[in-house]
């Protein structure tokens, strides 16, 4: 399974969605079936603090899951440069990581 490299641009004191759709070594949906997915976003790789993002798999069978975070919760995130990944866990306790990049926090004007 390939890991996908995905660069994230986040508001501040806006809601974030990004949604990303999984696929095998042969290029077929990933089948996610009895699979939980989890997301973080930490400054630097070897950070203690880190922000979670509310993580779903939204179609198990196409590969389909989403991250998220609300407006309250971008608020709190300091402008800058940030990195993230997206693992899943199978049923039987393997992980792995499937996605993973670089987010860029923007700051916001309007309150």
């Amino acid at each position: 399974m390939a890991t996908y490299v995905s660069n994230l641009v986040i508001n501040t004191g806006e809601d974030f969605t990004q949604q990303f759709t999984l696929q095998s070594a042969d290029n077929s949906s990933l089948d996610l079936t009895n699979y939980t997915v989890s997301s973080q976003l930490r400054k630097t790789y070897t950070s203690s603090s880190a922000v979670s993002f509310a993580s779903t798999i939204t179609n198990a069978q196409l590969g389909q899951v989403q991250i998220s975070l609300g407006s309250a919760t971008t608020l709190d995130i300091k402008s800058g440069r940030y990195v993230f990944d997206v693992k899943i866990t199978s049923s039987g306790g393997s992980i792995s990581k499937v996605v993973e990049g670089s987010a860029l926090v923007r700051p916001g004007v309007t309150r």
